[in-house]
């Protein structure tokens, strides 16, 4: 809150303006102007996004970085520079695991960043999740069979997209696609699309751009109401074909040799 209180302050004044003529640029009131600066209020996250764009800086800097004479900003599209996270916490200030439904994946997109959404989000409790932080996204439909629609992924907030590594599973929050839970075709890079893989074979793969995403979370665990079946018996006819690829294996190395 800090940052904000003064970065505000800074940048008002870099501007030539004062709290009244501030506050009738961004449509506030001067009390509020007043307020954010002395650090007795914290401005919402819509006037946040509103604010960074007044000032011509990306909201990440304008919440967590210092901004003064000697500031600068990083390079846009650096994957250090990309993300803010809101969090909720229970009564001893461990992190919650929230829940987005699917019927929430849409609101999801535009309060994702904002603490009082995240907060009202439903909560689970998964004793062997203590340390990272993590969300659990209610899966739709059958592109990652065998994953049932309905399921529940658990995922590892990733705050540097540089780890996302090709064929581990993900749930991708970007802004054409919405909430999705797919396969990585690719590593993250800057400034550069991210191929997205169903396991269903149905679903042919995509790619987005790098500056549409909005949020990453690796796959650790699933919830879901279907159990496995059981491995079925092989029969005389499964062995025989397992038999015969052996020996086309087995025929073909000696070819090689």
């Amino acid at each position: 809150m800090a940052n904000i209180s003064q970065n505000i302050k800074f940048l008002r004044k870099k501007k030539g303006l004062t709290q009244q003529q501030f506050a009738d640029q961004v449509g506030i009131k001067r009390s509020l102007v007043g307020a954010y600066e002395e650090e007795r209020a914290e401005p919402k996250y819509e006037l946040l996004k509103s604010l960074a764009l007044f000032f011509d800086v990306s909201i990440d800097d304008f919440i967590n970085e210092t901004i003064d004479e000697k500031w600068a900003p990083k390079p846009k599209g650096n994957p250090a520079n990309l993300r803010i996270l809101s969090i909720s916490v229970d009564k001893e200030e461990n992190e919650n695991i929230e829940l987005v439904p699917v019927k929430a994946s849409a609101g999801y997109l535009n309060g994702y960043a904002d603490t009082e959404y995240v907060a009202a989000l439903p909560k689970l409790y998964l004793p062997m999740f203590k340390q990272g932080t993590y969300r659990g996204f209610e899966i739709k439909g059958d592109s990652m069979l065998p994953l049932q629609s309905g399921t529940i992924i658990i995922g590892e907030y990733q705050e540097n997209w540089a780890d996302v590594k090709a064929g581990e599973t993900y749930v991708i929050v970007s802004k054409s696609e919405g909430v999705v839970y797919k396969r990585a075709g690719n590593k993250f890079k800057e400034n550069k699309k991210l191929k997205l893989i169903s396991d269903n074979p149905v679903y042919d793969p995509y790619e987005i751009a790098g500056e549409d995403v909005l949020e990453i979370w690796k796959a650790k665990a699933y919830i879901s109401t279907h159990l496995p079946m059981p491995t079925p018996e092989p029969t005389m006819e499964s062995l025989t074909t397992m038999m015969a690829q052996m020996q086309r294996s087995i025929a073909g190395l000696k070819g090689g040799n």
